[in-house]
């Protein structure tokens, strides 16, 4: 039985009805007749220019971000694939902190609506570290369709991780 790993806290209805769609070799032609597109955005300066385009557009009270980068190290395997650090530094009798942004490199190659939902949620980040219920609320205030979107790059990570071509 093949490893469902990004999808198991989901019912097991779900993830069988997943697992047929393998068995049938159709978990790619199905996401990609519902993600046909792709993006231009496979550099550090393009994901910065996105990404800040994007915090003005939604969250231009939100602190700034000092750096916006694809990442290499990050795996999706230690269940990240994107980061939000921040570090908090004296300056005199001031507290100054610095907000980073990271997403992992394989978001080069995918479908753009998978990009943005990382954005999205790593963005919401600097509203809020937790993952809570406003935090959710924030994400799909941002993007209405952020579940939706996030299962299927979930099925996007597990195409990818049976040896699926990107």
């Amino acid at each position: 039985m093949q490893s469902m790993k990004y999808l198991a806290h989901y019912p097991a209805d779900l993830q069988e009805q997943v697992r047929a769609l393998v068995d049938a070799g159709r978990l790619g032609s199905v996401l990609a007749e519902r993600y046909p597109n792709t993006h231009e955005i496979n550099n550090n300066a393009a994901l910065y220019t996105y990404v800040m385009a994007r915090k003005r557009a939604d969250m231009a009270s939100s602190p700034p971000l000092t750096k916006v980068r694809y990442c290499d190290k990050i795996s999706t395997l230690s269940n990240a694939l994107g980061t939000h650090t921040y570090a908090t530094r004296v300056q005199g009798a001031k507290l100054k902190t610095k907000h980073e942004l990271r997403v992992a490199s394989i978001f080069k190659q995918a479908p753009p609506e998978f990009l943005e939902m990382i954005v999205v949620h790593e963005l919401a980040h600097l509203r809020g570290r937790e993952h809570d219920k406003a935090f959710y609320r924030l994400c799909c205030h941002m993007l209405p369709d952020y579940h939706q979107i996030e299962f299927d790059m979930r099925l996007w990570l597990t195409w990818l991780d049976l040896g699926s071509p990107r």
